[in-house]
């Protein structure tokens, strides 16, 4: 063999061995969207102080670590350990360097996953909903939360399918129907399409939207027309979406508006089992094995536990909105598994 064929053979054995590039594995797009709850309103700082009482001007309801915040969630001794992995050894919020988010709630609005994308300093059910995926994956998450308080899906988050409603009591502008909705799929889409514009780390990467998570309800339940006829918008909602991102059984996960607790009567309740039935292969069968639905009113916490007794926003507690971002991830891996 003369020396320019040993050379080449040596060459080609060196490609085969050691190639210069490796297929890379696409980002994972997780779609988050709701109204002010799925906006997050979960306290990260601040708690109810122990010492306060109802009417007593000199007690302050929240400090710095009070009952119901999620700082004091992560340090008490009793619910330490479920929250460990959000603090750092010097009491920091941790960052994930593997899951990152773009956010259209007041706060935060591109970063890694930490505390902060919800409301102001606040959160929502995105942070825990980030952990689950991210620990379940291997690949690189990121989170597109798009989400806007007082946004019905009878009307803003209205999907293409629906077409006019015929609400009488209801009033509305022609160029709110669906805006919501308009909205977030040009978000998703403009992302997706450049998601190094947002994040460097994610230059040039592709991606694959993996999965929908849904938490709303609060605006639909005021009306007794919207809620007639809210499984058929949710219905369209999901097919609509499917149709535009270009994902035919896009993985979906319903929390369904439950801050009012088990307690709730009447017409918010009434929606909160019309939410759990898109799940329903009986009532769903075009939708079998593709979406999960989750009961939330079990993580309601009382005002005596909460920053707040708003009632809604789940009173602000952390533990609230954990708990709803929990759940959710967890069935979103359940979904993917399949």
């Amino acid at each position: 063999m003369n020396s320019l064929n040993h050379c080449f053979l040596l060459l080609l054995l060196a490609l085969l061995m050691f190639p210069r590039g490796r297929a890379v594995s696409p980002v994972k797009v997780f779609i988050l969207a709701g109204q002010s709850n799925m906006v997050g309103h979960g306290k990260v700082e601040m708690g109810l102080s122990p010492t306060y009482k109802e009417g007593d001007p000199g007690h302050q309801r929240e400090i710095e670590g009070g009952i119901g915040g999620l700082r004091h969630l992560a340090t008490t001794p009793a619910t330490a350990k479920r929250y460990r992995h959000l603090l750092g050894k010097e009491g920091e919020w941790m960052e994930r360097d593997d899951v990152w988010i773009h956010s259209t709630a007041p706060g935060k609005s591109d970063g890694r996953l930490t505390v902060g994308f919800g409301k102001g300093n606040w959160f929502g059910p995105e942070l825990q909903f980030g952990h689950r995926v991210g620990d379940f994956l291997d690949e690189p998450v990121l989170i597109i939360k798009t989400a806007w308080g007082g946004h019905s899906l009878g009307i803003r988050f209205r999907p293409p399918s629906s077409g006019k409603p015929k609400y009488e009591k209801t009033s509305y502008r022609d160029e709110d129907l669906g805006s919501s909705y308009r909205e977030m799929v040009r978000i998703v889409k403009d992302l997706c399409k450049d998601p190094g514009s947002r994040f460097p780390e994610l230059e040039g990467r592709e991606v694959e939207i993996a999965g929908f998570g849904w938490h709303q309800g609060w605006n639909d339940a005021g009306s007794r027309e919207m809620v007639d006829e809210y499984a058929a918008n949710m219905a369209n909602l999901i097919r609509d979406l499917r149709k535009d991102l270009g994902v035919k059984d896009l993985p979906v996960v319903i929390a369904n508006t439950g801050m009012i607790g088990m307690e709730a009567t009447g017409i918010r309740a009434e929606l909160c089992e019309i939410q759990l039935k898109m799940a329903d292969e009986k009532v769903m069968p075009e939708f079998a094995g593709t979406i999960a639905a989750i009961e939330t009113r079990p993580f309601a916490r009382p005002a005596n536990q909460s920053p707040s007794g708003f009632g809604y926003h789940w009173n602000h507690n952390a533990e609230s909105h954990f708990l709803l971002g929990d759940a959710m991830g967890a069935a979103m891996v359940e979904l993917l598994k399949k």
